[in-house]
């Protein structure tokens, strides 16, 4: 059974980091094309950063050079970290494979970017 457990989500300020974390179970990560996706109110789903089992990694326009994917194989856990924070990163934000599949969806974890 697979299960992708996403954290790190919180309210921060403009300007401000989160790092987001995926544990993973059932699933190792280090074997498939892993991607972050993220929601905003009212907007579709988009792919934010994606990593390979060889440790490649890419990312979406709006957040290159603020946002770094990584991989911890020994957790077998996915990293987000978020830089430079912009009120429309406000999503939610999710881990799945790359390309996703429907039923490894998790609960996601809420980035909120206000003053």
């Amino acid at each position: 059974q697979v299960r992708l457990v996403e954290s790190g989500g919180g309210l921060v300020q403009p300007g401000g980091s989160l790092t987001l974390s995926c544990a993973a179970t059932g699933i190792g990560l280090r074997f498939y094309n892993i991607g972050w996706y993220r929601q905003g109110p009212g907007k579709q789903r988009e792919k934010v950063a994606g990593i390979t089992p060889s440790g490649a990694t890419n990312y979406a326009d709006f957040v290159k050079g603020r946002f770094t994917i990584s991989r911890d194989n020994a957790k077998n856990t996915e990293y987000l970290q978020m830089n430079s924070l912009k009120p429309e990163d406000t999503a939610v934000y999710y881990c799945n494979t790359d390309p996703y599949s429907d039923p490894y969806w998790g609960q996601g974890t809420q980035v909120t970017v206000s003053s």
